[in-house]
């Protein structure tokens, strides 16, 4: 046996995926991202709306505990943070941003008090379940 022909024996044919192979492997991840991906913005919306009620319900109860103790309420939010009934103002999760919170006038909810007596988001729109993010 000549040592050309044990090299062409030896020698394997260059392996690959054809076009087709690649066509079809990228038509199932595509499948696979239409379907994961509408689920993944459900799931972010809907923790995105359960942190807006928790940070309104700790800052609801930090209003609540400075009324309790001093016997009146807060000028302004920054005056909860400055007292250390909040170690920082909450971020708004719908706005990502901390300023854009709206203060409720206590006097909405006892007439003739000064202060803050409740907080709102200043977010526009509304939930999932069609709520406006104001009156969460």
């Amino acid at each position: 046996m000549n040592r050309d022909a044990f090299a062409l024996r030896v020698r394997q044919p260059m392996r690959g995926f054809t076009l087709l192979e690649v066509l079809v492997v990228l038509s199932i991840i595509s499948l696979l991202a239409a379907l994961a991906v509408p689920r993944y913005v459900e799931r972010l919306e809907e923790a995105r709306e359960a942190v807006l009620t928790e940070n309104l319900k700790v800052v609801r109860i930090a209003i609540d505990r400075f009324s309790a103790d001093t016997g009146r309420y807060p000028g302004s939010l920054a005056e909860l943070v400055e007292r250390r009934y909040l170690r920082d103002l909450p971020v708004d999760p719908v706005t990502q941003r901390n300023d854009t919170w709206l203060e409720v006038a206590a006097s909405v909810i006892e007439p003739g008090v000064d202060g803050i007596g409740d907080i709102r988001s200043g977010a526009e729109g509304t939930s999932r379940k069609g709520v406006s993010y104001g009156e969460l």
